[in-house]
């Protein structure tokens, strides 16, 4: 069910600390860590701490809790002291998701060319 923790989820067992990450924030809907496969000098995943299956099903279900990821991607960039920065939301295998609960990338600390990919 939408917003329960998942037992076969990674990003669930991070919320509930059975798997460690090297958090960076943490609010009472959100949790942001340090990617384990970096793409850029600051890779940072904010969660919500609600499963979602990925963006699209959180936005549809829960537009206040996916409105907080955004908003802790911005606090993550200003602690970060990014200037720029890109958020991510892979949505769907052929998009690269591959963990599905709805996290979005911040990205920064280098030049991020365009188009990605």
């Amino acid at each position: 069910m939408a917003g329960e923790p998942q037992d076969d989820c990674l990003f669930c067992k991070i919320v509930d600390g059975s798997i460690p990450a090297t958090i960076v924030r943490e609010t009472e809907t959100t949790v942001a860590f340090r990617d384990i496969n970096p793409q850029a000098p600051t890779h940072v995943l904010v969660i919500p701490k609600a499963h979602h299956r990925d963006a699209a099903a959180l936005a549809a279900a829960a537009p206040e809790l996916a409105a907080d990821v955004l908003r802790e991607t911005q606090a993550v960039a200003d602690e970060e002291k990014l200037e720029s920065y890109r958020i991510i939301f892979n949505t769907g295998s052929g998009a690269g998701q591959t963990v599905w609960h709805a996290h979005a990338h911040v990205l920064g600390g280098r030049g991020l060319e365009w188009p990605p990919g």
